[in-house]
């Protein structure tokens, strides 16, 4: 049995100029951070005495003998690419839900690759990882999706990724002080808006409307130098790194239709009426989860107005994807086991 356990993560600046469509011709940059909420993928040889080759476990039960029967995308294209031969149980679990806005998707995959690759007893690297996870989404799943979450999902932390043209890219811890970061972490709030969404479609508009966005994309990316200068300076600076993201907000939610919808936004002008400086949604919009920087004295009443939505405690995590159990087995011989 394989157990890898992947953050979650939150983006705060630069979310969009991931994308390979602009960051191969302009660059890009983003700065976030994991959580301590994970998902995690139990991974183990599936012995031959059942009828059914293939067990995996996720919002459904898939009994199947085939790869190509798999009906779940992510685990039907990487068993295919890793050319798995015998029998797999994979089982899923996680402590928040999917599709909302918290590179769940791409948690799903780094902790997978990770989990298989160790069941061969194999140690990936942690950017080794990333950039396996980066190919199966963009290049064998031909997914809509950015370069950033499987990055933080494999690494962990909180960091400054800057995307260069010819396709690099750079992961920079961001140097803060203790209280610093201990004043950052007190100041978000994040809610649950109840909506899901489907993050690839409103990726690919976003895709398409990059020219016509270019102006904003820009300014996206400026808020990261901006937002990593004032961390590094380590001073009181809560109620401006709140005003950069309100203002990074509006300009996200006009990239393209359904960023943001008149309930998301009812729920955002509440939290700004009840003290949170700014906020936004996460991910590519259209529902999931919000995130509010919000001054001390302003965490009840904020709570207090988004009543009707789960608040999740969480805190900064800096692991990464990581194997927490490892207990590989001998695959049995089915011939043998006959």
């Amino acid at each position: 049995m394989i157990i890898s356990r992947t953050p979650f993560r939150i983006s705060f600046f630069g979310g969009g100029t991931d994308y390979p469509a602009w960051f191969n011709r302009h660059g890009g940059s983003v700065i976030g951070t994991t959580i301590d909420k994970y998902c995690y993928l139990s991974v183990r040889r599936l012995p031959p005495f059942f009828a059914h080759k293939h067990r995996i476990v996720w919002s459904e039960i898939e009994l199947v003998n085939q790869i190509g029967e798999i009906r779940h995308p992510a685990v039907n294209a990487i068993l295919r690419e890793m050319e798995i031969e015998e029998g797999m149980e994979i089982a899923y679990n996680a402590d928040l839900p999917a599709r909302s806005g918290l590179g769940s998707s791409s948690a799903f995959i780094v902790g997978l690759l990770n989990a298989l690759h160790a069941l061969r007893g194999q140690r990936i690297a942690k950017q080794d990882l990333a950039a396996e996870a980066i190919r199966m989404e963009q290049e064998v799943m031909k997914e809509a999706v950015g370069n950033q979450d499987q990055i933080w999902a494999a690494h962990g932390g909180l960091n400054r990724i800057d995307f260069h043209p010819d396709g690099s890219c750079d992961v920079s811890p961001v140097i803060v002080d203790k209280a610093a970061r201990g004043r950052l972490q007190d100041s978000l709030m994040l809610f649950f808006t109840g909506f899901s969404r489907d993050a690839f479609a409103l990726a690919q508009k976003q895709i398409d409307n990059m020219d016509a966005k270019e102006a904003e994309l820009h300014r996206m990316a400026a808020l990261v130098d901006e937002a990593s200068d004032l961390l590094a300076r380590g001073d009181d600076g809560i109620a401006e790194f709140g005003r950069m993201m309100h203002e990074s907000w509006l300009m996200k939610r006009a990239l393209a239709e359904g960023v943001s919808t008149p309930a998301i936004d009812a729920i955002y002008d509440t939290g700004r009426a009840a003290g949170a400086f700014g906020g936004k949604l996460l991910g590519a919009g259209g529902g999931g989860f919000m995130l509010f920087v919000v001054p001390p004295d302003a965490r009840e009443r904020l709570r207090a107005a988004l009543s009707d939505l789960i608040c999740v405690s969480f805190a900064f995590e800096t692991g990464g994807s990581r194997i927490i159990v490892f207990e590989p087995e001998e695959p049995v011989d089915s011939d043998a086991a006959r």
